[in-house]
């Protein structure tokens, strides 16, 4: 049951359903990755809604590495074009998904700051992605843009 609400998860971002995304959190959803940080609640469901809501060329595959009642590891690969800068990505990313209720509880994606940067940002990416000024400037503006998304919303 797990892997099938993993699929649906993966299938919806591919489809970019942002709602459909969010329907398979929990309401007390913790999520965490190197871009925005910890999410907790509707800002994680909010984060997908406005991620899918832009014009995108997004390609997604994804893999079920292993699962268990309630612990579905998954490899997933967005290749897109990061608006920001016109660059081409290929992420690669591992993600740990815990359920209760049918429902995903915590959601933990892990991938290579610097090589993610070093593809959307070029050049200032590949020198500094490594550095925390760097990834702090990264995060502030993505959660700055989830507010300003959810201002528009409300």
């Amino acid at each position: 049951m797990s892997t099938d609400i993993v699929n649906t998860f993966y299938s919806s971002l591919a489809a970019r359903d942002g709602d459909a995304m969010a329907a398979c959190y929990a309401d007390d959803i913790v999520f965490e990755d190197p871009a925005f940080g910890e999410l907790r609640g509707r800002d994680a469901g909010d984060m997908w809604r406005m991620l899918c809501s832009s014009d995108t060329d997004l390609a997604l595959e994804h893999h079920i590495l292993e699962s268990s009642d309630n612990v579905v590891r998954a490899n997933w690969i967005a290749t897109y074009t990061f608006t920001a800068t016109g660059n081409k990505v290929r992420n690669d990313i591992e993600a740990t998904m815990t359920f209760r209720d049918g429902k995903i509880v915590d959601h933990r994606d892990h991938f290579d700051m610097w090589k993610w940067s070093s593809q959307a940002l070029g050049l200032p990416g590949k020198l500094f992605g490594w550095a925390p000024p760097l990834k702090s400037k990264v995060r502030s503006t993505a959660r700055d843009n989830l507010k300003k998304f959810q201002a528009a919303q409300a």
